[in-house]
């Protein structure tokens, strides 16, 4: 038997192992994250029909069309299976603060940290945490139905930015031509919810556009404080949705965006790259996420200010060893 078909068969057997399950993914979730997490639950909730399997975590409306998560007294279960998905660290999981687990099932397509699984399926060559979930359930006897398929087409999609990022494998095309033929799924209305975007997203895009501000080492910089957002009358969210746009500026090879977050009183950081590697910049201040794509929380703009001048010496190195 090979190496992925018995870890399979562990993760199988582990998920059979537990009437008690709960689900949880990382602080301000994008669709991988909730899509892998909500995919997955009603895949063992249709295998399994007796178990108790919870998705929880905050929700985002931006999302609702992925699916409800669940709202549970966690502190009342007291022999859970708690399964990680699409977050490396116990700093970022949201939502589990009054859970004791008995054992940690995870699967998750970033570089490992401290979150290491009784069952453990890490492998940061893949595009998404929805690319492994459809592996994993269409080699063993979970259940798909429609409507998981479909999550998990929206998280690979979203994860790979439609296919356009260095994370997209031959695996990430095998699997989506294996889900799609498995499913039979209409994908093409599913673009819709991830895209659509109304005049006043645009309009605060063109804010962006024109208030970035470059280095001549390629970094971009912005910090949008809450004035702005309520002058253009969006979301925190919107900045970390608007990140991805940027990609094919020229001038930039890595970029970030700050937001604050008046509510939470935090300042959010999200960071982009074509190039120079930005999770171990983000690691320094309690961040993370992938080699290209990562972000951090902090309630100091001092931090911010640090984290920025670190990348722009991170863009500065690139560019000189490009050169050489």
């Amino acid at each position: 038997m090979s190496i992925i078909k018995e870890l399979y068969k562990k993760i199988v057997k582990i998920i059979k192992d537990y009437d008690e399950i709960v689900l949880v993914r990382h602080i301000g979730p994008d669709p991988d994250a909730i899509a892998s997490q909500i995919a997955l639950r009603d895949s063992i909730k249709l295998t399994f029909p007796n178990k108790e399997v919870y998705a929880v975590g905050a929700g985002v409306h931006k999302f609702k069309y992925l699916g409800n998560l669940d709202k549970v007294e966690l502190s009342e279960l007291n022999n859970a299976l708690m399964i990680v998905l699409d977050v490396p660290n116990f700093a970022r999981l949201d939502g589990v603060d009054d859970l004791e687990y008995k054992a940690i099932l995870k699967i998750d397509h970033h570089p490992q940290e401290d979150i290491i699984g009784d069952v453990d399926w890490t492998d940061d060559t893949k595009s998404s945490t929805c690319e492994m979930i459809a592996e994993l359930i269409m080699n063993t006897k979970l259940v798909m139905d429609q409507k998981i398929a479909e999550n998990l087409y929206i998280g690979m999609v979203f994860d790979s930015d439609r296919f356009l990022l260095q994370n997209t494998t031959v695996n990430t095309f095998k699997t989506v031509y294996d889900l799609l033929n498995t499913s039979k799924i209409n994908f093409v209305p599913l673009y819709d919810n991830l895209y659509e975007r109304s005049l006043v997203e645009e309009k605060f895009r063109a804010y962006i556009i024109n208030n970035l501000k470059i280095s001549e080492n390629k970094f971009g910089f912005i910090f949008v404080d809450a004035d702005v957002l309520k002058k253009y009358g969006v979301e925190p969210t919107i900045v970390s949705n608007q990140v991805n746009d940027f990609y094919f500026i020229k001038e930039l090879i890595c970029w970030l965006f700050v937001v604050y977050d008046e509510r939470n009183n935090i300042y959010k950081a999200n960071i982009r790259s074509c190039g120079p590697v930005i999770n171990e910049v983000a690691s320094k201040y309690n961040g993370g996420g992938h080699k290209f794509a990562s972000g951090c929380r902090t309630d100091d703009y001092k931090i911010i200010e640090k984290l920025a001048k670190d990348l722009d010496e991170a863009c500065k190195d690139y560019i000189t060893e490009e050169n050489n």
